[in-house]
C-alpha cells in the first residue's frame, strides 16, 4: 500500500507516517530526513540544500525527484511506501505518478493534514526545543509555511480529484488524527 501524507511543516505528517509504517510494515519516505542526511554528510548536494532550507525555499525538484526515484525503484519497498512531505509541488506530484506507473505501483491513499498557521507556529516552536532542528526558527517557519501554501495549492487541486484523497483536520489530537486515517485504511 502506498500512501501520501501532506500538509504544512509541523502538521504532524512525520508522526502519522511513523504510525503507518508500524501498522502496515511499510517504509517512511521522508524527503526532509533524506535532505537532512545529505546535509549531515556534508555532500555537495547537502550544501545546496542547506542554503535553500535556511532561506525558507523548497529544495530543487531535480534533487528531490532523484532521491525519490531511488526509493521507488527498490524492490523491497514496492507498494509499501508512506510518503511524508512529498510531493510538495505539481511537478513533483506528476513525477511521482510517472515513477509509480513505471514500476507498476499506485497511490492507495492521499491524506492532507489541514492545519492553520498559528497552530503550526506553536507546534514548530515546541519541536525546535524537543528535537533541536536548525530549520525550525520563527523566520524560517513563516517562510516555509507561506512557500508551502503557495506552492502546494496546485498539488492539493491535483490530488483532490482522486477518489482516495481525504482532508483530515490536523488540529485534532494525534490519536484522533490516527483514528480518522485508520477509518479510511481499514486494514
Amino acid at each position: 500500500m502506498n500512501i501520501i501524507l501532506f500538509g504544512p511543516p509541523g502538521a504532524g505528517k512525520g508522526t502519522q507516517a511513523k504510525y503507518l509504517v508500524r501498522k502496515l510494515d511499510g517504509f517512511q519516505v521522508s524527503t526532509g530526513e533524506m535532505l537532512r542526511d545529505e546535509i549531515k554528510r556534508d555532500t555537495k548536494i547537502g550544501k545546496k540544500i542547506i542554503n535553500d532550507m535556511n532561506e525558507g525555499k523548497f529544495v530543487n525538484d531535480d534533487i528531490v525527484n532523484n532521491l525519490i526515484k531511488n526509493v521507488i525503484s527498490d524492490p523491497q519497498k514496492k507498494s509499501k511506501l508512506i510518503f511524508d512531505g512529498y510531493p510538495r509541488s505539481l511537478s513533483q506530484a506528476k513525477n511521482l505518478d510517472l515513477l509509480l506507473d513505471s514500476s507498476n505501483q499506485k497511490l492507495d491513499f492521499i491524506f492532507f493534514l489541514n492545519v492553520d498557521k498559528d497552530l503550526i507556529i506553536k507546534r514548530i516552536e515546541k519541536r525546535k526545543i524537543l528535537e533541536k532542528r536548525s530549520d525550525d526558527d520563527l523566520d524560517t517557519i513563516l517562510k516555509r509555511y507561506d512557500t508551502y501554501m503557495k506552492t502546494t495549492r496546485p498539488v492539493l487541486d491535483f490530488y483532490s480529484k482522486n477518489p482516495n484523497f481525504h482532508v483530515i483536520d490536523g488540529t485534532l489530537e494525534i490519536d484522533e488524527i490516527t483514528k480518522k486515517i485508520d477509518s479510511f485504511i481499514k486494514v
